[in-house]
């Protein structure tokens, strides 16, 4: 529990930085000061162009990326035990094109015809997406090699498909504006989106925590995990379910971002060992810290503009994956 109570001091200060650093420094106290007065009235002084910042723009895309980054995670966590795979993350097992699909779908062709919203629509794409995935996996039959294939096979099919609405219907303004959301994109987050996120990260949490003990288990297999007495079926659709619907509320906010939900597993285990009633919220409380940070270097690495965050998770994302697989082999 030291490395989690740890990680929560990371992602506290990975908060505080978030909301201070940017192309116009703002002091700790100031920020400090901020949340005092939003949230119990404290009426300090303050300049209120420094205080709009800190709330309305950066503590905001800070709280966001927070989310995202745990939601990421966790369903890494999740996919990776319930597939006993460590390569399955919901970028590549396609769930996050699908949602990208499903998403750009409700909002350039509108389709549910005004009933279904951007989060439902990226839902109902990630569900779609990771059913395709399973059905070419089960084709292809059994082993580990055949689920990741699968997932290739599938993000490309999804965006492709997605290509092809934004080159079709899409006006040259919202071909730009989505092309820049499908890399990674925080800075139109604002507190409204928030309030999105917040619920379906802390949700996607519980619910993981809840099957802790079933994910321990599957971690030697479905058979396992039957012989244990625990409802494989319903186990599987409810974990899936709750990895695709933090994916599509993530997605629907952010656009589509990689390495993530890949890495931060790999890490967390490191740290904390395979026990998921730990693992789980270790996972979640350090891709919550990686997203910030990744967010505060998208604003500064190149000064007047801001990176698609996606470019930065993969750029840190990749040597460090491929540095735990040096280790992985080391021990082996």
């Amino acid at each position: 529990m030291g490395a989690v109570f740890l990680a929560l001091v990371v992602l506290v200060a990975a908060l505080w930085l978030g909301a201070a650093i940017g192309e116009t420094a703002i002091p700790l106290e100031v920020v400090a000061k901020t949340v005092a007065n939003r949230l119990w009235d404290a009426g300090y002084p303050l300049e209120p162009i420094d205080e709009g910042i800190v709330w309305s723009y950066r503590l905001s895309r800070a709280v966001v990326a927070a989310c995202c980054g745990a939601s990421l995670a966790l369903s890494g966590v999740v996919l990776q035990s319930l597939l006993r795979n460590p390569l399955a993350d919901p970028y590549i097992l396609g769930i996050s094109a699908g949602a990208s699909t499903g998403a750009v779908g409700v909002a350039i062709l509108g389709l549910g015809a005004g009933l279904l919203t951007l989060p439902m629509g990226a839902f109902l794409g990630a569900l779609v997406a990771f059913a395709l995935v399973s059905l070419l996996a089960a084709k292809a039959g059994k082993g580990t090699a055949a689920i990741i294939l699968a997932g290739v096979a599938g993000s490309q099919l999804f965006n492709a498909l997605t290509s092809f609405i934004v080159t079709k219907a899409a006006t040259a303004e919202q071909a730009r504006g989505i092309m820049f959301w499908l890399l990674g994109n925080l800075s139109g987050v604002r507190w409204p989106d928030a309030w999105l996120a917040i619920p379906a990260a802390l949700f996607g949490l519980a619910v993981c925590l809840w099957h802790a003990r079933s994910l321990d288990a599957f971690t030697f297999g479905a058979e396992s995990a039957a012989s244990l007495g625990i409802s494989v079926r319903r186990t599987y659709l409810t974990l899936v379910g709750i990895s695709a619907m933090m994916t599509a509320v993530m997605v629907s906010i952010v656009g589509s971002i990689g390495f993530v939900g890949l890495v931060i597993p790999h890490a967390a285990r490191m740290l904390v060992g395979i026990r998921h009633g730990v693992l789980l919220p270790a996972a979640a409380l350090i891709g919550a810290a990686f997203m910030i940070v990744a967010d505060i270097l998208s604003r500064i690495l190149i000064p007047g503009q801001v990176l698609p965050i996606g470019v930065i998770t993969a750029l840190i994302g990749a040597p460090a994956f491929a540095l735990i697989l040096g280790q992985r082999r080391g021990r082996a």
